[in-house]
């Protein structure tokens, strides 16, 4: 399993930007699918974006497309969310996870096994 460590949240006013970054250790982070989640107050958890194993296919939440780009340094363990044209909407709590067995999104939240700690961006208006 591979460990998981979020950094890069903040505050933030609205039409500016943020990097997030993920930091993986344990298992070779090559063979993970890796995905960025959201979770607002009060409600569920949501798919943002994803990013296959090699980096060559990515995936986006119809609300975020154009905005948020994900991307991946495989020699570095490290996957990345570019966030751009913030708004108040985006505030939440940012998570990063891994998996090996499929492109982690909404449908995969309950078998994802691997989180990170989460990354809080709030987003002013």
């Amino acid at each position: 399993q591979v460990q998981l460590v979020e950094s890069g949240g903040g505050l933030v006013q609205a039409g500016g930007s943020l990097r997030l970054s993920c930091a993986a250790s344990g298992r070779a982070f090559s063979t993970y699918a890796m995905g960025w989640f959201r979770q607002a107050p009060g409600k569920e958890r949501d798919f943002v974006a994803a990013i296959s194993w090699t980096g060559g296919t990515t995936y986006y939440a119809d609300s975020v497309k154009g905005r948020f780009t994900i991307s991946r340094d495989n020699a570095k363990n490290t996957v990345f969310l570019q966030m751009n044209s913030l708004k108040p909407e985006d505030t939440a709590v940012y998570y990063c996870a891994a998996d090996q067995f499929a492109i982690p999104d909404k449908d995969r939240i309950p078998d994802i096994t691997s989180w990170g700690q989460g990354t809080l961006v709030t987003v002013s208006s």
